[in-house]
């Protein structure tokens, strides 16, 4: 998540569908597998694909050493990239065809012009599951790959920030393309949008925005996952997550997600933050941002600030995830409804 240079008041001041039934205990983190699960087949099917296992093993290799702390446009960077890029292509999952390729490159131009200094080209990366009913109609999962790079010969390995929303969107996109296969594909358009240049000032997301792929009237929602595997001290041990700016643009978003984890793993959503006026600013600090001053409807999925933030101890091994499953696994299910619903959710409030 992109740092911003107001005081941190010591880590006590944090920062930021007809499923199924999952029953757990809120005060305990425990792998899924030990949980009762009923709903629609076509949802649980797809439902639990999402697994710790395979999150922790693309974890450990976005937030490795080898990628040399994934700083904007570094070679380091780029190999985490192509590895994203590799797991879309072997699943089967392809990129826009109005885009020609996966990747979205971000100029150096454009960042420099925003305060990005001399950051090299950047890139994007798209991958897109079709709708079967409402094509047109895209819902965007969204998650920055970028972090903060090397330091003083020391990696800065992001593993929450955000490699955790990284292998999320990627565990989402793997439960929608198995739903596919099924014949159950979305019956709205899914874009799994990870972004550059966030840590340096939401430049890709920025860049996707001013340039989308696909018309923003048409962009029914985003949901942006940043730092989701960890918890803070004011929420040591609790099954929770922080959600930020659903119910700042529609109604009914909110109502959705809440239905959703109701239905599911029942964590507890955490509004804390969920203001414009926070003195964190948490609403302007990452990418959804960049889609609500568009006017699409946005929700942030957050763990909150952490003594490992943006420090070199940001390591995988510190994960917790068998919450990080539950996390993506709420937020797959709040793509679910938006997704397949009969009608797009409004935007009714300004």
């Amino acid at each position: 998540m992109k740092k911003i240079l107001i005081p941190l008041f010591a880590v006590t001041l944090m920062v930021s569908c007809n499923t199924a039934n999952v029953s757990n205990n809120n005060n305990k983190t425990e792998n899924s597998s030990s949980q009762t699960v009923k709903g629609d087949k076509d949802f649980l099917s797809a439902y639990k694909t999402i697994k710790a296992d395979d999150l922790k093993k693309n974890l450990y290799v976005i937030a490795s050493d080898e990628m040399e702390g994934r700083d904007t446009g570094s070679p380091g960077q780029k190999k985490a990239g192509e590895y994203i890029v590799n797991y879309y292509k072997n699943l089967g999952i392809a990129f826009p065809k109005v885009l020609g390729s996966y990747y979205q490159k971000v100029p150096s131009d454009f960042m420099k012009k925003r305060g990005g200094g001399n950051l090299p080209d950047s890139e994007n990366i798209l991958a897109f599951i079709e709708g079967s009913e409402k094509p047109e109609e895209i819902v965007v999962v969204s998650a920055h790959y970028d972090h903060v790079g090397t330091k003083n010969g020391v990696v800065y390995n992001g593993a929450d920030d955000d490699g955790s929303g990284t292998v999320a969107v990627m565990e989402i996109a793997k439960a929608f393309q198995s739903a596919k296969k099924a014949g159950k594909g979305p019956k709205r358009s899914i874009l799994f949008l990870h972004v550059t240049g966030e840590e340096h000032g939401l430049f890709g997301s920025e860049y996707y925005t001013d340039n989308p792929v696909f018309p923003l009237k048409n962009t029914v929602a985003n949901l942006n996952i940043d730092m989701i595997g960890r918890d803070d001290p004011e929420n040591r041990g609790k099954q929770y997550v922080y959600v930020i700016g659903s119910d700042m643009l529609s109604s009914q978003l909110k109502v959705i997600n809440e239905a959703a984890n109701n239905k599911t793993n029942n964590l507890e959503l955490n509004y804390k933050y969920d203001d414009p006026n926070d003195p964190q600013r948490l609403y302007y600090r990452s990418d959804h941002y960049n889609f609500a001053k568009n006017n699409v409807p946005v929700a942030f999925f957050f763990d909150g600030i952490h003594e490992d933030y943006h420090k070199p101890t940001d390591d995988p091994e510190k994960i917790d995830y068998p919450l990080l499953e539950k996390r993506t696994q709420l937020v797959f299910a709040t793509a679910w409804e938006i997704a397949n619903r009969a009608e797009r959710i409004v935007v009714d409030k300004k």
